[in-house]
């Protein structure tokens, strides 16, 4: 947990100035706290002594405890915008790391896991500044108390050390126990997450299958471990409650033997005796830190949580710029998860060549796309663009040059005209209606209310119109390679002849590698590569790969 730990303290220097404010208010108000057995001892001792001074006490206890209402209202204050500001730094944390990792982050942890780390986690370690400061604010009357008895009897501060030392081993095993059963009810939380996310991603199945019963026994499979985790909370908070709760009237009632004594002996004043009860109850007051404690260990162990996921190392780029060149793809010696083998992937794609990548599910298809435009990086090998390595090549740099469209394009943007321009520098209007027009859509967009304009919410479109919005991006932006991850699958068969002659014709100049599950794809290519097994089987014309029954059988078709 030590890396949890660091991640806490990282956000106790984030807390920003309403931190400070909190802490301000805490101390004040702790003081205060402190101020007011010693004062209302004081008003008693004048009181019984008929004593002018009697009133100056009694002004003095109220404007103590003026001063700490207000203490409290300021802390409560402060404590909310220190929860938002912390929460608001380690999501925006989480968010540039998730979108720094990429694809890779979401292989090892679900989308529904990922969304609970980053809300329900982040929210939580946010809290810890709060629950530091305001529970290091409990020691200052605790160390008053103990002062204070000092100075009254010696004795009494005996009787309160002892009690403490009992109530700070109760809250020592609480903190550890509590932060291990957070741990667990947080990840039966992230499994409920992660299986609900997957069931609203397959809602319609689930609808046209009638398995919405069984769906929700699957969704709600660790509901019965989150509840056993409840449960232990909530009786490590009960017991812990109890064992420090029992020790505060057993002071109490010590204290008050004690002093008893004192004052029949003649060496207490009735005011002393009752400014050391109230300053008992403050001293054993570190007994109510329990909730403080229990704030913080929810913290750590969410601060673990997200730890695990910051730990995943973000890609890095260098800072080079692409030559003057034609698109050369080449691989060389590339082994990835499931692609390669032992010896890898040695592969040369000419630039402004059309090459089609086909094989059956599982051969690597997708990731060969994947490692080709650098949403993956291999395990060992190269890839480069023109001579230079992916990784050598500036962000800006590498997304100019090539372009991605997938089978479920996500359209990301307020408006069409955005999600097609998506982060180029400057979209003009020209560039976004010409990629649009390429991927045959510019009529059905110019047919929407607003056209380009028209937000992305009000314009209902079909998984080929998806399709087509998701070619138009990529054509936008990649001006050497172009990668289509299946991405006509959803396209009738006219559209998809007409998207095929804008690759030859006006998209010919740039490198295009085309993952192909028709046969007339990877036909109409220049070259396809055959993946078998996460090896490279053949590389050659489809003409020339035509004659191997193997290869027709990808295809599921007999020879003509």
């Amino acid at each position: 947990m030590r890396t949890a730990d660091r991640l806490v303290a990282r956000t106790v220097r984030r807390g920003g100035p309403w931190l400070g404010v909190l802490a301000v208010a805490s101390v004040i108000g702790a003081c205060a706290e402190l101020a007011l057995p010693f004062v209302l001892g004081g008003a008693v001792d004048s009181l019984v002594a008929a004593e002018p001074a009697g009133r100056t006490w009694l002004a003095a206890c109220v404007a103590i405890v003026t001063v700490t209402v207000l203490c409290d209202t300021l802390g409560v204050w402060g404590s909310g915008a220190v929860n938002a500001h912390t929460s608001a730094w380690l999501r925006h944390r989480i968010l540039r790391h998730i979108l720094g990792v990429g694809p890779a982050m979401t292989r090892r942890f679900p989308e529904g896991d990922l969304v609970t780390r980053a809300g329900v986690n982040a929210e939580e370690a946010g809290r810890a500044p709060e629950a530091i400061v305001t529970g290091t604010a409990l020691l200052i009357p605790t160390a008053g108390s103990l002062v204070a008895l000092t100075l009254i009897d010696f004795r009494l501060t005996l009787t309160l050390a002892v009690g403490l030392v009992l109530i700070a081993l109760v809250l020592r095993a609480f903190f550890h126990v509590s932060t291990s059963i957070a741990g667990d009810y947080q990840e039966a939380q992230s499994d409920i997450a992660a299986r609900l996310v997957d069931a609203l991603a397959g809602a319609r199945t689930i609808a046209a299958a009638g398995t919405a019963a069984q769906e929700r026994s699957r969704v709600l499979t660790a509901l019965p471990r989150l509840r056993a985790h409840a449960m232990a909370m909530w009786r490590a908070n009960a017991r812990a409650g109890v064992q420090a709760g029992v020790v505060v009237p057993l002071l109490e009632v010590a204290v008050l033997g004690v002093g008893g004594l004192r004052l029949a002996s003649g060496d207490l004043t009735v005011g002393e005796l009752y400014s050391a009860a109230r300053y008992v109850v403050l001293g054993a007051g570190l007994g109510a830190a329990l909730s403080h404690v229990n704030r913080l260990a929810r913290a750590r162990a969410a601060a673990g949580r997200v730890v695990e996921m910051l730990a995943e190392r973000p890609r890095t780029y260098g800072v080079r710029p692409l030559p003057a060149g034609p698109g050369t793809l080449k691989l060389y010696g590339v082994t990835a998860d499931g692609l390669g083998g032992t010896g890898g992937v040695d592969l040369v794609v000419p630039g402004g060549c059309s090459v089609a990548v086909v094989g059956r599910s599982g051969a690597g298809k997708s990731l060969l796309a994947a490692l080709a435009g650098r949403l993956a990086d291999p395990l060992s090998g190269t890839v480069t663009l023109d001579g230079v390595p992916l990784p050598g090549l500036s962000p800006q740099a590498l997304r100019q040059a090539v372009g991605y469209a997938f089978e479920r394009p996500v359209l990301v943007g307020d408006t069409i005209g955005d999600v097609i321009g998506l982060g180029l520098d400057a979209p003009c209007p020209e560039t976004v209606r010409t990629a649009a027009r390429a991927a045959c859509a510019d009529d059905f967009v110019r047919r929407l209310p607003r056209g380009y304009d028209t937000p992305v919410e009000d314009a209902p479109m079909s998984g080929g119109e998806r399709q087509r919005i998701g070619l138009a991006r990529a054509f936008a932006h990649g001006e050497r390679l172009l990668v289509l991850d299946d991405a006509t699958s959803s396209l009738d068969t006219v559209t998809e002849r007409q998207v095929g002659r804008a690759l030859a014709g006006e998209l010919r100049g740039r490198t295009r590698l085309i993952v192909a599950h028709r046969v007339a794809t990877a036909a109409a290519a220049d070259r396809v590569v055959w993946l078998d097994g996460g090896r490279v089987r053949a590389y050659d014309t489809h003409l020339a790969l035509w004659d191997d029954p193997a290869y027709r059988a990808v295809f599921a078709v007999d020879a003509p």
